[in-house]
């Protein structure tokens, strides 16, 4: 079982960009046709799919959030980090990083071997 770890700061103030860190053990994060996902879970809501970078450092983003994420790579670390600017309240959440071996948008936790513990954010002033 590979057990990925998030980290980042636990609170943000509105508007400004929250920075997470998803440590990756045992596996390369450029293992062929594997996809690093970022997932949110808020407060009384679903789970909610953020985006991916693919092992070849493709990536792709929720439309709705696409104008304010950043997902990169640092190989030599092997992390998976994620950029969302502009948050809001409306951003807390508690945010997992999670892996498949292929390429989807559903954030239901049955479609990913690899999961995070998770780290929660609030954003807050």
């Amino acid at each position: 079982q590979v057990q990925l770890q998030e980290s980042g700061p636990g609170l943000v103030k509105p508007s400004q960009t929250l920075s997470l860190i998803c440590t990756v053990p045992v596996v390369s994060i450029t293992t062929n046709y594997r996809y690093w996902y970022w997932i949110r879970h808020p407060p009384g809501k679903g789970l909610e799919w953020i985006g991916y970078i693919s092992y070849i450092g493709s990536t792709y983003y929720y439309p709705s959030l696409k104008s304010r994420t950043s997902i990169s790579r640092d190989t030599s670390k092997n992390q998976i980090t994620l950029h969302l600017s502009s948050v809001t309240p409306e951003d807390t959440a508690n945010y997992y990083c999670a892996s498949s071996p292929r390429a989807t948008t559903t954030a239901q936790r049955t479609f990913y071997d690899y999961w995070g513990t998770g780290t929660q954010v609030t954003v807050s002033s």
